[in-house]
């Protein structure tokens, strides 16, 4: 299986969410990026098992992305990944790192945060900093947003 990293891309009217530890936190209207790694074993079937989760909604939320992925307000609108061994995403989400949730998704490493807020569409940013790191990204677009 593939290993690599990966970004997923929210769009949201705005909302509350309670996000676990993090407490309830307020969504402006907008776009949010969530960085994720995908090198354990599951590798790049890790945006699968997101993607699965936004339209099923049939999991309590585990991690901080789950409550996006399980919130009515938020729609994936797509993934963008890429295939690489190295440990990228804490690099990935500094590169992207203006609008930061604070906290959200990265506690497991030093990152301000792995959730970024833009109030228009990422996508070409995302690919930039992509190719700046010399990866070579793939755009999944999610069909049934709930937006």
């Amino acid at each position: 299986m593939d290993k690599g990293i990966y970004c997923l891309v929210f769009q949201t009217t705005g909302c509350p969410i309670q996000v676990g530890a993090l407490g309830k936190l307020t969504f402006r209207t907008g776009w949010y990026i969530y960085v994720g790694s995908a090198l354990g074993s599951g590798g790049l079937q890790r945006p699968m098992r997101h993607i699965l989760l936004a339209r099923l909604r049939d999991k309590q939320p585990k991690w901080h992305v789950d409550y996006l992925l399980t919130s009515a307000c938020f729609s994936l609108v797509y993934v963008v990944s890429a295939i690489t061994a190295d440990r990228l995403e804490c690099r990935l989400a500094r590169e992207l790192n203006k609008g930061a949730i604070p906290k959200f998704g990265c506690s497991d490493c030093s990152c301000t945060s792995h959730l970024l807020f833009r109030q228009a569409d990422p996508m070409q940013e995302i690919l930039a900093v992509f190719r700046e790191l010399r990866l070579d990204p793939v755009i999944k677009t999610i069909i049934n947003s709930q937006v």
